[in-house]
């Protein structure tokens, strides 16, 4: 994992791309580009994660659709404003890119680890197959008084705990990257296939509670 740049929201990811570079924004003439990484799951499937990079750290040539790479970084979050209102946009902000020549030597593709606070109440609900699953919306503080707004699940016996958990207590968690396509309907009747990127909590722990004074005001204002 990453060490010593933003302690409390660290990515590794490894995986194979799929898209060509794409170019994103700029800041005082950096330039960055946006590209999708095919991440392995245990299952034999795969989660599809929006990565963005500097132009400072490759050259648009060094990315091309079937290399495979490792991405150490954070997960970050931003507000997309346009006709259909503001849209909560996530990808992985890369910090250091690793260049991979055999599939093999991936190992544990897919981690992630935040520290942060408790945004809404968390949301207790069971699948129709009976699992229990809990969303929990994560404020990750990072510098320049900015914060990252995560959308987390927890599951079974997790998901049972952290119900009873309160908006400003302060969490970690430990888990992966997910990708997930739904489908939504719009008022005219037309049906469009989106994805969405959450992560799937293994653990957690409680680090403080609201009432202990943790919560900064800026923590959970989502309009950053």
């Amino acid at each position: 994992m990453v060490g010593n740049i933003i302690e409390n929201n660290m990515v590794t990811i490894s995986g194979k791309v799929i898209s060509n570079l794409e170019f994103s924004h700029e800041v005082y003439g950096e330039g960055f580009y946006n590209f999708i990484l095919e991440v392995p799951r245990l299952s034999e499937s795969n989660d599809r994660i929006p990565v963005t990079i500097s132009e400072r750290l490759i050259s648009k040539e060094q990315i091309k659709i079937g290399q495979l790479v490792e991405i150490e970084g954070q997960f970050r979050s931003y507000n997309s404003y346009n006709s259909e209102g503001n849209k909560l946009v996530l990808t992985v902000f890369a910090r250091e890119i690793n260049f991979i020549d055999d599939e093999k030597k991936i190992k544990n593709p897919n981690q992630i680890f935040l520290n942060g606070f408790i945004c809404k109440k968390p949301v207790y609900r069971t699948t129709p197959f009976g699992r229990e699953i809990t969303d929990i919306l994560l404020a990750v503080n990072r510098p320049y008084n900015k914060s990252d707004y995560i959308p987390c699940i927890a599951w079974g016996r997790n998901a049972r705990y952290s119900e009873g958990l309160s908006t400003g207590d302060n969490i970690k968690i430990w888990g992966r990257i997910q990708s997930r396509t739904y489908q939504k309907k719009y008022d005219t009747g037309e049906v469009v296939e989106k994805v969405a990127y959450e992560v799937s909590i293994s653990k957690m722990e409680v680090v403080k509670t609201a009432q202990e004074g943790f919560l900064r005001e800026k923590d959970c204002d989502t309009e950053n």
